[in-house]
């Protein structure tokens, strides 16, 4: 038995056999892609496109440029239309914190919340790092310049649920005077939080500062007066000048104080 053929859309109104057009596909024109241009024979690797053509370089280092048209080239020996690759979305903006920068912002209106650091250095410092996350917030950081009466601070300040506060102090370790003087003062609206280090220029990575390790001080001296004698930087205010200005990031700083510093953050704004 014969099967009948289905003939539907091979022929025209007029009785010619139509044409199907074979699907030309889109090709990406990639860095490196190599292609040949079927007119003038020239093959080449995609080294540069743009909405107007590609540039291709030959194995000789030559470059010609071709427009992007139609059909116009030949990809593995197929026919093809190359057309200019979608540019990935570029990864969001981030802080010196390494969060994700708000673009735009105006500083927030200051909360009621505070920070509390120690001393100037260690607010410069906060503010290199955090200084974007910071006015995005809305929270202030003071310097208390010492800890000799954090007790009395704190109950002048009269923290709340609505006037957290937070204080950020060096050389919080077991049986120091700053951990005693931190419990004294612990409790549901105040935070008390630290690191180990001397001061917080040690919190700082020895690499950045273009030196193997900080320099042992002898107790009863100065830690910053030392540190720059050892070093032969001058004066504390040259050392802090070079210690700050080397930070850029959170990524210059050791470990204990990025985490003593977020957990403040987090707490005043929750």
């Amino acid at each position: 038995m014969t099967r009948a053929h289905d003939y539907r859309g091979a022929f025209g109104a007029d009785g010619t056999r139509a044409r199907r057009r074979k699907e030309v596909p889109e090709v990406p024109a990639e860095a490196g892609l190599v292609v040949e241009d079927p007119a003038s024979g020239y093959c080449g690797a995609v080294v540069a496109v743009d909405a107007r053509g590609v540039t291709l370089e030959d194995r000789h280092g030559g470059k010609r440029v071709f427009p992007l048209r139609p059909a116009a080239f030949l990809v593995e020996g197929v026919p093809a239309t190359l057309v200019v690759p979608k540019r990935a979305p570029a990864a969001p903006a981030r802080s010196a914190s390494g969060s994700v920068r708000v673009q735009g912002h105006t500083a927030r209106t200051a909360r009621a919340a505070r920070i509390w650091v120690e001393g100037l250095h260690d607010a410069e410092l906060v503010e290199r790092v955090w200084g974007h996350d910071l006015r995005v917030e809305g929270v202030v950081v003071e310097p208390m310049h010492g800890m000799d009466d954090l007790a009395g601070a704190v109950a002048e300040f009269g923290p709340g649920p609505q006037r957290r506060l937070g204080v950020l102090v060096d050389h919080l370790v077991q049986g120091s005077k700053e951990t005693r003087a931190a419990a004294s003062v612990a409790g549901p609206h105040v935070l008390v939080t630290g690191h180990p280090y001397v001061d917080v220029w040690q919190a700082v990575k020895p690499s950045v500062v273009g030196i193997r390790a900080w320099p042992e001080v002898p107790r009863g001296t100065d830690w910053k007066t030392g540190v720059c004698r050892a070093l032969r930087w001058g004066e504390p205010a040259d050392g802090a000048r070079r210690v700050l200005g080397a930070v850029r990031d959170y990524r210059d700083l050791e470990t204990p104080l990025i985490g003593a510093v977020e957990r403040l953050i987090d707490f005043v704004t929750s």
